[in-house]
């Protein structure tokens, strides 16, 4: 009898242990779980573009923040000075659980330090951010990601002292501005009539002295908001204005008739270099005129973008002898079948020389582009450093390479027709950071003497 109870309950036992076995090995799944997500040891990143040496009066900093296990508890931002420790940033996240991410994934701040309202000065200091999360980890205080920095702060503004600037400007007319600073800035030049004229070193002995070359557009009907302008490593802007008188230029009116031979003779082109052209011949050649012209001129533009910082020439820029066939800023109106179809402005000086004559360099400078170009047609760009550009174009030949330095007088190609010509002969053009100018202003030797030369030598005793 005795037996037969102790079967059953072996039996039982038997049954109960497979269960055990599950539910012990269940409690430690979920212990071993809970430990990788309770005690995860994954720190929060903090991501942002660079922390800067450099602290101004009021800087700006984008941070993210960002952890995806347990989540963000607090972010805490200080700037360190001698005994001074002042909080910048500190903002606890509420917990929004007890598994798995209990707080945000990320957090973007755009953080204003005012260094006045810290009531710090200028001078060396440093800045710590200082970011944990949620896990349990680290006696339940979470994972710490620290960054630390020695940073300057500099809250003074640099100073500007204006040197010249060109008295008179003509529309499409050109000129520089000499200024000093009191410091290194990190960007500084010329601001007027909302275009940018970058500064560039005068390299003659004397410390943060500057030539900005500036220009008025053709179209320019005032002189407005003309004023140097310069930041410093700290981001703090300093600003000053100065004057210069508006001349308006005597500007012609051409009407040009577009043949039907003309077209044939030109559309064929176009549509090898730009097969997306659709519609009849007078629909792509108000393409090519109109459209393609912003975008070989937006080009062009781009390409005076990254001047060289030293002046490549001296002297007068030379003029490729010939008849002059039509001037800078000559307003045209087309004309097919005797009705009006567009208006353009030319940009440019056409010369009109044998065919197939020589193009010399006009001045000393870098080849920055040689190829096609739409409406331009075969063209050449040069850099004549801080700013100054000369292009060549409608060539039937280029003879140099991208890159190479050439001295005034080196034959750049042969004049031709390519682009929207009509005839062989070298449309030439200047340009002032992207602006195009006047070129005769840069073929006579008194107007660089008077604008140019004589300012820069002069300056050095004011």
């Amino acid at each position: 009898m005795a037996e037969q109870r102790f079967k059953k309950h072996g039996k039982k036992r038997n049954l109960l242990q497979p269960f055990l076995l599950l539910l012990i090995v269940a409690l430690l799944a979920a212990a071993g779980f809970g430990s990788l997500t309770l005690f995860e040891r994954g720190t929060p990143v903090i991501t942002m573009d660079e922390i800067p040496e450099y602290i101004g009066a009021n800087t700006t900093l984008d941070l993210t923040i960002t952890d995806t296990k347990s989540g963000i508890r607090n972010i805490y931002m200080t700037i360190n000075q001698g005994t001074q420790k002042k909080e910048v940033l500190h903002t606890d996240y509420p917990r929004q659980g007890y598994m798995g991410k209990v707080g945000p994934a990320e957090i973007k701040e755009k953080q204003l330090i005012d260094i006045k309202k810290l009531g710090l000065k200028d001078g060396p200091a440093e800045i710590v951010f200082e970011v944990r999360d949620y896990s349990l980890w680290g006696l339940f205080q979470g994972n710490l990601t620290r960054i630390a920095k020695n940073i300057t702060i500099d809250t003074k503004a640099p100073k500007i002292n204006l040197l010249h600037a060109t008295r008179y400007l003509r529309q499409g007319g050109a000129g520089i501005v000499i200024y000093q600073t009191t410091e290194d800035a990190l960007q500084h030049g010329v601001q007027i009539n909302g275009n940018f004229h970058p500064g560039f070193p005068l390299n003659d002995g004397r410390e943060h002295t500057y030539i900005a070359f500036i220009a008025l557009p053709y179209d320019a009907t005032a002189i407005v908001d003309a004023k140097i302008t310069a930041e410093d490593l700290a981001g703090n802007k300093a600003a000053i204005g100065f004057s210069s008188t508006y001349k308006k230029a005597n500007q012609k009116h051409d009407d040009i008739n577009i043949s039907d031979g003309f077209l044939s003779a030109k559309i064929p082109e176009f549509e090898e270099h730009y097969p997306e052209m659709k519609g009849d011949m007078i629909e792509k050649y108000l393409y090519t005129n109109r459209d393609l012209r912003d975008i070989n001129n937006k080009k062009i533009h781009d390409l005076c973008k990254k001047p060289s910082p030293e002046r490549l020439w001296k002297g007068t820029f030379l003029r490729m002898p010939g008849s002059p066939r039509a001037g800078f800023a000559d307003h045209r109106t087309y004309f097919y079948n005797g009705q009006p179809i567009d208006e353009q402005v030319h940009l440019g000086v056409d010369i009109a020389s044998t065919q197939r004559a020589d193009v010399r360099a006009a001045e000393a400078g870098k080849v920055v582009f040689t190829g096609y170009n739409g409406i331009y047609g075969e063209m050449v760009m040069l850099d004549h450093g801080q700013g100054v550009f000369s292009l060549y174009s409608h060539l039937s030949q280029i003879n140099v390479t991208m890159d190479t330095q050439v001295d005034q007088n080196t034959v750049l190609g042969l004049t031709g027709t390519t682009g929207m010509a009509g005839g062989d002969h070298l449309h030439f053009s200047m340009l002032i950071n992207g602006i195009f100018v006047n070129p005769v202003e840069w073929w006579d030797p008194h107007w660089i003497a008077v604008t140019i030369d004589g300012p820069v030598a002069g300056s050095k005793f004011n």
